[in-house]
């Protein structure tokens, strides 16, 4: 993998307030847009070096924040629904001069599905990374129980890489912490919080936030775009059967699993991921 280039900052217009993201222009002959949509909790800085390696193959590459997460604004009313993530990527993509591949995990990768599914014309191509319509409730609960279990924020970084590390058992922990500075925020008491809005976790919110099988189904149905999914090989999230009905629901769409990775793929393993995004595209004359 080729080092990563800085991206451009750009900023957008959500429904909710300003989307923030970070762009890479493609090099050689231009053979799209990409939008990469991270998951819940997360920022863009997740999506940098497969924004990068994307744009090294012609791709101009935009990693956005969600609304509530990284840079972009919080809600004002902290709705954080599929309904709001959904309107605030249409007015993304619209002002977009092309319709772009999408690639979003988990939180990301619903919104793109649901928004393609049911507004059409929003992707020219779908990755959907470690999530389907039908998520496993076991392993939905394990994540909710990990944002949600340090309210008071953290003492130091390193209890940030210690929370994360029990979360994430699997994967090699990074030399230093000084990565773990993108998805914090340092307040005035010096203690370290997650760099989204709490607000996105209440439980009065819970049922805006998600979203139900049934509708993420009748939107899978109607996705005639080329479409991958990526599963981390040990993913708590999707099972099999959760496989097996978005390749029924959604006919012609192909499924990788990534080997030694968990519901984080592209941080469990970023290259390896990124090669399989490149192999689908090159495969799919997208």
């Amino acid at each position: 993998m080729n080092a990563v280039r800085p991206g451009e900052r750009v900023v957008f217009d959500g429904t909710a307030g300003k989307i923030v993201g970070d762009r890479w222009d493609g090099v050689g002959e231009h053979r799209g847009a990409v939008l990469l949509l991270h998951g819940g909790g997360q920022t863009r800085h997740s999506w940098f070096r497969t924004a990068a390696a994307l744009a090294d193959n012609g791709w101009t590459s935009v990693a956005l924040d969600a609304r509530g997460h990284g840079d972009s604004d919080w809600s004002p009313d902290g709705d954080y629904g599929i309904d709001g993530l959904v309107a605030d990527l249409a007015s993304v993509v619209g002002a977009m001069e092309e319709r772009p591949l999408l690639i979003g995990a988990s939180m990301g990768g619903m919104t793109s599905l649901v928004a393609q599914g049911e507004l059409g014309e929003v992707a020219r191509a779908l990755v959907l990374v470690d999530i389907v319509p039908r998520a496993e409730p076991a392993g939905v609960a394990r994540i909710m129980a990990f944002m949600s279990a340090n309210p008071d924020g953290f003492g130091s970084l390193d209890e940030v890489a210690e929370a994360v590390r029990a979360y994430n058992p699997h994967r090699k922990r990074a030399p230093t912490t000084e990565g773990l500075r993108k998805n914090v925020r340092q307040r005035e008491n010096g203690r370290w919080y997650w760099h989204w809005d709490p607000a996105f976790l209440q439980i009065d919110s819970e049922p805006r936030r998600s979203t139900t099988h049934e509708r993420a189904a009748a939107a899978a149905r109607r996705v005639t775009v080329p479409t991958l999914l990526v599963r981390g090989e040990q993913s708590d999230i999707v099972s099999d059967e959760g496989v097996a009905e978005f390749l029924e629901l959604i006919p012609g769409s192909r499924h990788v699993d990534v080997s030694a990775t968990g519901h984080m793929v592209a941080g469990d393993d970023n290259d390896a991921f990124t090669s399989t995004v490149l192999a689908f595209l090159a495969d799919s004359d997208i």
